[in-house]
């Protein structure tokens, strides 16, 4: 089946043309954050931003062979391979973050695809507790069967994360080890188990322009939009095929991430891997733009990441609160409160 044929296999009544998306792509940059600025007051609070955790319980050692990823056994990185993450870790890490603000905890494990067995009964253990916490909990760990993700949602799995990287047509210069329809087949088999979907892409990967709208077009005209969608910048990792790779882009970010606000306006867009490289005042652009959720804490998965004293004074310089667990009965200790016991 065809990545067409896949994306049309269920209708969607409120299809985004290309060329539609294209013109807003290009518009005038001015033009553009201001307008995506309207939808997102329009749709979300604009003083809330969403602070998620995101702990690689599994790490290295991935057979996949995608450009970018330091966890690739493919490639010599400075990444030391980590099994699979004790039951208690994970919960005091889970326990750390909420105490710190977050509201999403996001568990990734360097897998091509979830092997059911101990191991993933032990990660079911683990979304069980993080839920219990009062945390979104957030799986990445490669494919997923529908019955795994069926698993997964009645362990209490509030989101997965699979995203798609980059356009179709540039997808295979990038990772060859599996195709864009693998992905999409995983999409689906969690959108089916009732689990939110999170999927988006990373900037920096040898695309143009033409493969950033495709990319927002494929994910605009999925079945159902994705709830979040992380725009990541790369990150370049020594021993990666993509070690060297020029630096992204503000204005890159913004672009994408207006776009994607406009198209997509009710999703959480988050601003994802890539912000130790920017400043403040590029971030504050970006939630300006439509972003309205982070990754805290000094690691993103394996890659450094700001620390969170550092997102505490950030969020506080520019007036923005923590949005609250969608699954708790009420907030989590903020962002500030961290801060001011520091």
């Amino acid at each position: 089946m065809s990545t067409h044929d896949f994306q049309n296999s269920v209708s969607n009544p409120s299809r985004i043309d290309r060329n539609e998306i294209a013109r807003i792509y290009h518009s005038p940059l001015i033009d553009l954050i201001g307008r995506a600025s309207g939808v997102h007051r329009a749709h979300h609070d604009p003083t809330e931003v969403q602070v998620c955790v995101l702990l690689s319980i599994k790490t290295g050692g991935c057979p996949e062979d995608c450009s970018y990823c330091s966890q690739s056994a493919r490639y010599k990185t400075p990444v030391e391979n980590q099994s699979l993450m004790d039951l208690d870790e994970v919960l005091r890490a889970a326990r750390d973050a909420k105490a710190s603000g977050a509201t999403r905890f996001c568990m990734g494990a360097a897998w091509r695809e979830v092997r059911s067995g101990p191991q993933f009964d032990r990660v079911l253990e683990m979304i069980r507790g993080v839920n219990d916490e009062g945390l979104e909990v957030c799986c990445t760990l490669g494919m997923v069967t529908p019955d795994q993700a069926r698993a997964m949602k009645e362990a209490g799995l509030y989101a997965y994360n699979h995203n798609l990287d980059t356009s179709a047509e540039h997808y295979s210069d990038v990772i060859r080890t599996r195709t864009y329809e693998d992905r999409l087949k995983t999409i689906d088999a969690v959108r089916e188990a009732g689990i939110s979907v999170c999927c988006g892409g990373i900037l920096g990967l040898g695309e143009t322009d033409d493969d950033r709208i495709d990319l927002l077009h494929t994910l605009a005209n999925l079945p159902e939009p994705p709830e979040s969608v992380p725009v990541n910048a790369l990150v370049a990792v020594e021993g990666t095929p993509l070690a060297g790779s020029p630096k992204v882009s503000v204005w890159s970010m913004l672009r994408m991430i207006a776009t994607a606000r406009i198209i997509m306006p009710e999703a959480m867009i988050r601003l994802s891997a890539g912000r130790l490289e920017m400043p403040e005042s590029e971030q504050a652009l970006c939630f300006i733009a439509g972003a309205n959720s982070i990754f805290a804490g000094d690691k993103l998965l394996t890659t450094p990441n700001p620390a969170y004293d550092r997102d505490a004074a950030m969020l506080a310089t520019l007036g923005l609160n923590p949005r609250p667990s969608a699954v708790a009965g009420k907030p989590t200790s903020s962002v500030h409160e961290h801060a001011e016991t520091h």
